[in-house]
């Protein structure tokens, strides 16, 4: 973890420095196994429903226990850096993830199963925030959008490559080894962090500092009432849908609590004497900005990541497969241009950036916005393509600004922060566009259905050629008015998806405008001037 900058020779006694390649692909393991795992489980749903003798419903609780867990520990990872070691925090992590995936390939019920889950999202949640903050203290100033373009794509290819490989898995080996896979892989990047990521002399002497300081005085009390408040949080976005929001008891009960928690956790945090988050972020504008826009740009991800297989598969007949294919494009299309935006670094202004990779994606939207039931699958690529190169110009400059303006000892901090608000905005889009999806449907269905009235002529017209076209297949009178009806009642359900999707897509495009008052405050910082 040794600065890659570093050519000239180490002083005497003092480590060399390690290549930052090494590094990268070393820290990258973790990363990676993280972001699949949080969605390769879902391909496994029927396998498992079927193995452990539970619901559809039941079996979900795997991923809520995966990310509430996660959540939990995203903005904790700083604080248990300065205790243990940034290094040591990562490697623990690693190990606790490794024997979660071990448990839960030989769990066989489920509770046991779900616990284990939880397990390994403890273990992954300091993945990818550590790995955020080795790769901005491993990288010099002029190559840290490279270094987030790395970072990114581990962040954005695992929810992508997650269900495609899942559902190889499950066919061949069975779903056991959707969780066993990650053995031989986390083994490897232990070895080699173990062996390449090293921790710099002066973050280890300030963390020292800072940890005899925090150890004094632990503050317990803002760990419990962050640990509650997201919580209950996360878990509110992950069932609120299933459970009809506040409808329900529980969840609003959770709601209250999250609020009321997170609430008490922030006048905590201002007065307590060694923090356990370091809440001074805030008042970074820059940080802030990247960040609330990074959150947005989530959210829209995993909205229209969830509502792209849904139309395919629904309206337009695709396969899992199939669909899967669709949007392959855009997982290229990321591949290639994120190291390609990560080269812009330092020569063109992030906002610029980032503007023109939210026309992009407010352009795919708009694209997205006029499919219909003939939709071939050359014009359903199309936008895909675009959004892709969209996230790309997102995500880089995103990630790098956020935290240029940050204090390397404080790097741990913000990218807690950093990836905690991006995993609440993913949550919270999903939550938000599924909620609206149903509901949606209903008003569209009823203003569709207020046209279609037997008082119409052509509405008349079109069911009795229905209703005699039944009766010459030799259906009675009763079956074939029946028959009409259930048809026409399905094209106007159909009809009513198409512009429900449409709706849900052109939505997504504005909500994301929203943030382009944002962009005026994502301005790097000059470097300074060489002496």
């Amino acid at each position: 973890m040794l600065r890659g900058a570093t050519t000239a020779r180490a002083p005497q006694g003092a480590r060399a420095p390690t290549n930052k390649w090494l590094v990268t692909v070393s820290i990258t393991f973790g990363s990676l196994m993280g972001t699949i795992d949080a969605s390769i489980v879902n391909v496994a749903v029927p396998h498992l429903s079927g193995s452990l003798g539970a619901t559809v419903e039941q079996i979900t609780w795997m991923t809520t226990g995966f990310a509430l867990a996660n959540v939990v520990v995203m903005p904790l990872t700083a604080f248990l850096g300065r205790l243990f070691g940034q290094k040591r925090v990562y490697m623990s992590c690693m190990v606790l993830f490794l024997v979660g995936s071990a448990l839960c390939g030989m769990a066989r019920s489920l509770p046991l199963l779900v616990a284990c889950r939880v397990l390994q999202g403890l273990g992954a949640g300091a993945l990818l925030p550590t790995e955020q903050a080795i790769m901005r203290q491993t990288f010099p100033p002029e190559e840290q959008g490279m270094a987030m373009a790395m970072f990114g794509i581990a962040v954005m290819l695992g929810p992508a490559f997650g269900p495609t490989l899942g559902g190889f898995i499950v066919d061949h080996w069975g779903w056991p080894w959707i969780f066993y896979i990650n053995l031989p892989v986390g083994l490897l990047g232990l070895f080699m962090v173990h062996s390449f990521v090293h921790e710099p002399e002066d973050l280890r002497a300030a963390n020292a500092a800072a940890a005899a300081h925090q150890r004094r005085h632990l503050d317990w009390p803002g760990v419990a009432l962050l640990s509650v408040g997201l919580g209950a949080l996360q878990y509110v976005l992950e069932e609120g849908m299933r459970k009809d929001w506040l409808q329900d008891r529980a969840i609003a009960a959770l709601a209250l609590v999250a609020v009321v928690a997170l609430l008490f956790f922030v006048a905590r945090e201002r007065t307590a004497t060694a923090p356990a988050v370091n809440l001074s972020l805030l008042k970074d504008k820059v940080f802030v900005s990247a960040t609330i826009i990074g959150g947005f740009m989530y959210a829209m991800l995993m909205a229209v990541t969830f509502l792209l297989p849904v139309f395919m598969q629904n309206l337009l007949g695709y396969t899992a497969v199939q669909s899967g294919l669709a949007l392959m494009p855009r997982t290229l299309v990321m591949i290639v241009a994120t190291p390609l935006v990560g080269r812009l670094h330092g020569k063109v202004q992030p906002r610029f950036v980032v503007a023109f990779g939210l026309l992009c994606f407010c352009a795919s939207t708009w694209f997205m916005g006029h499919y219909t039931l003939l939709t071939s699958m050359r014009q359903l690529i199309f936008p895909v393509v675009i959004q892709g190169l969209g996230f790309s110009c997102l995500f880089v400059p995103l990630a790098t600004v956020a935290m240029a303006t940050v204090d390397r000892r404080k790097l741990a901090d913000a990218a807690g922060l950093n990836s905690l608000v991006r995993q609440i905005g993913g949550s919270l889009g999903l939550a938000v566009f599924a909620t609206l999806m149903s509901r949606y449907l209903v008003q569209i269905k009823a203003a569709i259905g207020a046209h279609v009235s037997v008082g119409r002529p052509e509405v008349t017209q079109r069911l009795s050629a229905m209703t005699q076209g039944f009766l010459a297949r030799g259906y009675d009178p009763d079956s074939a008015r029946l028959a009409t009806h259930r048809v026409l009642g399905a094209a106007v359900t159909r009809q009513a998806n198409v512009l429900l999707f449409e709706k849900l897509f052109l939505l997504a495009g504005v909500v994301f405008l929203c943030v382009l008052p944002l962009l005026w405050f994502l301005k790097a910082p000059r470097p300074a001037p060489e002496k």
